[in-house]
């Protein structure tokens, strides 16, 4: 059986996947044309297998692959509990970004989740609805609003651009993932001054649930001891 280590599918975060496991003396990279979603790698007994970076959180749990290369932000939405699944292996130290929340920059008076919350409350006795918030990150938000003490709002699914969904007024606030904070500005979008939810980077996370006996044993001590070098 060949140790699985599943890699983004696609775009930047797969070719420093493929550049970080290089510089660790394996080499992996694409397997046909781009249209392919193969790859091979350049040591027997190993095999990358692309997936969504969405996808690969799911699959670690599961133990259809032994390893994988998501966000810290995939793995703690994706899987509840994610220490029982997974296990963080390496920071790799690219794909950094912040989850955090985002209002209207024309909210004056709103710079703390402590504002938020005022105004949430204001609104639903002004509206008799919550305040909406819109986001892919359901369990994270949550979470991070109720520690806060956040209740009068509602969290709202997006699926396309969330930066958009203030401005054609199907959310008052988002909460998203941002490197530079410039696509919410362009928005007229604020960060509140909280701090992030959560920062995230790429993460070669090990799975618990694998099969890591016989020589898929033998293969990840091999490469444990390349990534520990």
């Amino acid at each position: 059986m060949s140790l699985k280590i599943a890699v983004p599918s696609k775009g930047r975060l797969m070719e420093k996947t493929f550049d970080w496991f290089s510089a660790r003396g394996l080499d992996m990279g694409r397997a046909g044309s781009d249209r392919q979603y193969a790859a091979q790698a350049d040591v027997d007994g190993i095999e990358p297998v692309l997936l969504s970076a969405g996808e690969i959180p799911r699959e670690l749990a599961a133990g259809r692959v032994h390893l994988g290369v998501t966000g810290t932000d995939m793995v703690r939405e994706k899987l509840a509990g994610w220490e029982r699944s997974v296990e963080e292996v390496a920071a790799l130290g690219f794909g950094g970004a912040d989850l955090v929340i985002a209002v209207p920059a024309a909210w004056v008076d709103v710079e703390t989740l402590d504002d938020l919350d005022a105004v949430a409350a204001a609104f639903r006795a002004a509206h008799g609805m919550r305040l909406r918030i819109a986001t892919k990150y359901h369990r994270l938000v949550r979470e991070y609003l109720g520690h806060a003490g956040v209740a009068d709002y509602q969290l709202v699914d997006s699926q396309g651009a969330t930066e958009g969904t203030v401005l054609n007024e199907t959310a008052e606030a988002i909460a998203d993932i941002t490197s530079t904070g410039e696509t919410l500005r362009a928005n007229h979008l604020k960060i509140l001054s909280d701090g992030p939810i959560l920062k995230s980077q790429a993460t070669l996370y090990r799975s618990r649930t694998a099969d890591w006996s016989g020589a898929t044993e033998s293969a990840w001590r091999d490469l444990e001891a390349s990534i520990s070098n």
